[in-house]
């Protein structure tokens, strides 16, 4: 049940960022439930090989490129959902931010109630 309930809460999220954002276009809710299933299947299998594979720059760059393998995620999710699309690398990344930054914020404030 928990995890039907971070993706409904992802696509709210997600829904709510593309209407704020501009470059970021979403048709439908139902699009926005497909991109929270696809992103967080993308961020379990493809996210820690890229990961691993891009630790020295990761290292070298303090961490920082971590927020472009998280770019790199939501462009990836814009290429297999139809209907969601991302204007650019830079917009990806202040998507990502934003998504992960309101996640954050809305899971704690979930969880603490339970």
């Amino acid at each position: 049940m928990k995890i039907l309930t971070r993706i409904f809460i992802t696509s709210l999220l997600v829904t709510a960022i593309s209407y704020l954002m501009k470059g970021v276009i979403i048709d439908e809710f139902y699009t926005a439930v497909k991109v929270a299933i696809v992103l967080g299947l993308l961020n379990f299998f493809v996210k820690p090989i890229l990961v691993l594979f891009t630790m020295p720059i990761t290292f070298f760059t303090l961490g920082f490129f971590l927020l472009v393998i998280n770019a790199i995620m939501i462009l990836l999710c814009a290429h297999f959902v139809d209907g969601f699309r991302v204007q650019s690398l830079w917009t990806a990344m202040l998507f990502s931010v934003i998504l992960s930054l309101s996640q954050s914020l809305v899971y704690k404030l979930t969880d603490k109630g339970k």
